[in-house]
């Protein structure tokens, strides 16, 4: 199973509300700050909403 290491790069100032919104699910709040989600489609679609502020890494875990 996969995971993604994701940055949050730039400040949310001028970015629209739905695109903040979509920073705070992704456990987002200020700048540097970083957070582990799941590869998943619907994690996939809300950084690609907001990719323009974001530095996304990919982790893999070994099982076992």
């Amino acid at each position: 199973m996969s995971r993604l290491r994701i940055t949050l790069r730039r400040s949310l100032i001028g970015c629209s509300r739905d695109q903040k919104d979509t920073a705070h699910a992704l456990g987002l709040r200020r700048p540097r700050q970083t957070s582990l989600r799941p590869d998943n489609p619907a994690v996939r679609g809300m950084i690609d909403k907001i990719d323009h502020v974001l530095s996304v890494e990919q982790i893999d875990e070994d099982q076992g």
